[in-house]
């Protein structure tokens, strides 16, 4: 028998912990709960969980401290970060310390599900990367570098191939455009640069360009390319 998902929830807000602790029980998944971020590293430590459901504004230790915290010490635990809506900085700032994906409160909890299977199937792709990565009608052959779009080769140049390598390689993560800069462009550059590549990789992969299914806009943040088909 499958073992089900255990899940831990860090909020200091108890009608928020009690309403996911519910919701997601409702899942068939264990669901632990603390109220801040000293006792959530605590948990981790003695026992560790499948995927971290962090509030970034914790008493103490905040949410932000809890991330960086568990990325320097090599932890490639799942976490999907809850932000009020007005902190874009702190969403950026999580992604960048390395979290997997962020839902803004006030939230539905379809939404919470659906980040949650997407941070668990993009750590199973980083942990067990394919060669040939398919999405829809998307796929790319890392080993062969060859990309195919509804049926026919792309061709691409050498920074568009990066830059989709990379995007494919982290697929259903949020990626900041400070992060994509840094390792595309080896600096944090002007976004413009970005922009018109991303807008270069939509009209040679997307069947709309202008309603991109692929390569989605996460508005303030960054860029995500859809998860692969398992």
């Amino acid at each position: 028998m499958t073992k089900p998902l255990r899940i831990l929830v860090v909020d200091d807000e108890p009608a928020i912990r009690r309403y996911l602790k519910t919701s997601l029980t409702a899942q068939d998944w264990q669901v632990a709960e603390v109220e801040d971020g000293e006792t959530a590293l605590a948990t981790i430590k003695r026992d560790p969980p499948d995927l971290l459901v962090l509030d970034l504004g914790l008493p103490g230790m905040d949410g932000l401290d809890v991330i960086r915290t568990l990325r320097e010490t090599g932890s490639t635990l799942p976490i999907v970060v809850l932000s009020v809506r007005s902190d874009e900085a702190g969403k950026v700032s999580a992604l960048d310390l390395g979290a997997d994906d962020y839902v803004t409160k006030p939230f539905g909890i379809e939404e919470l599900l659906a980040r949650i299977r997407t941070a668990l199937r993009h750590r199973l792709q980083q942990e067990g990367e394919k060669p040939v990565f398919r999405s829809g009608d998307f796929t790319m052959d890392l080993v062969r570098r060859i990309v195919t779009a509804r049926g026919e080769d792309v061709k691409l140049t050498p920074r568009e191939y990066d830059l989709l390598r990379l995007l494919v390689s982290h697929a259903g993560k949020v990626l900041t455009h400070r992060y994509i800069l840094k390792e595309v462009w080896g600096t944090e550059t002007d976004v413009q640069y970005l922009r018109i590549y991303i807008r270069t990789l939509r009209q040679k992969l997307e069947a709309d360009p202008e309603q991109p299914e692929l390569i989605v806009t996460e508005q303030g943040v960054g860029y995500r390319l859809r998860a692969s088909d398992l």
